[in-house]
């Protein structure tokens, strides 16, 4: 896909404030409103805009822990690779999952009420999972940097 300055300025500013009027968002990047509307879904029918969310604070509802979890497979075959993305989809409190090269295959966001429920998903969830050879976690003690999104260029 090719995109233009104003496709790169209104994903940019949709980015920043998703819930930016179209004739807010078409005022700053010099269009007509009826244009703007028209990049925007054109935008999101090509897919280069997945979606728009709230960002919420985990700790106002009850998420006071953040952990990173490396997950080694015993098995690297695309089946089992997939049966494991499958089981932690199933798992709400595992808010991220990349699959990695080098010798940890995946690492797994997870966010907690406390510690004895992090430590239930992992004990019940995470290590009996089929193909999990085994598991190492990072709790995290702050955030320093969360942008979400991506540097649009």
């Amino acid at each position: 896909m090719a995109f233009d300055r104003i496709d790169r300025q209104i994903m940019s500013l949709l980015q920043e404030d998703g819930r930016m009027t179209n004739v807010e968002l078409a005022e700053r990047v010099g269009l007509t409103a009826p244009p703007c509307l028209r990049r925007v879904r054109a935008l999101e029918e090509e897919g280069a805009i997945r979606g728009y969310h709230a960002a919420l604070d985990p700790a106002s509802l009850g998420y006071t822990i953040t952990v990173f979890a490396m997950v080694s497979l015993k098995s690297q075959a695309e089946a089992d690779l997939a049966a494991f993305e499958a089981h932690v989809a199933q798992i709400p409190e595992v808010r991220e999952c990349h699959m990695l090269n080098g010798e940890i295959d995946f690492i797994l966001k997870i966010v907690a009420t406390d510690l004895r429920a992090f430590q239930e998903l992992l004990t019940t969830q995470l290590t009996p999972a089929p193909n999990v050879s085994h598991v190492k976690t990072s709790l995290t003690i702050r955030t320093s940097k969360a942008q979400p999104g991506i540097p649009v260029l």
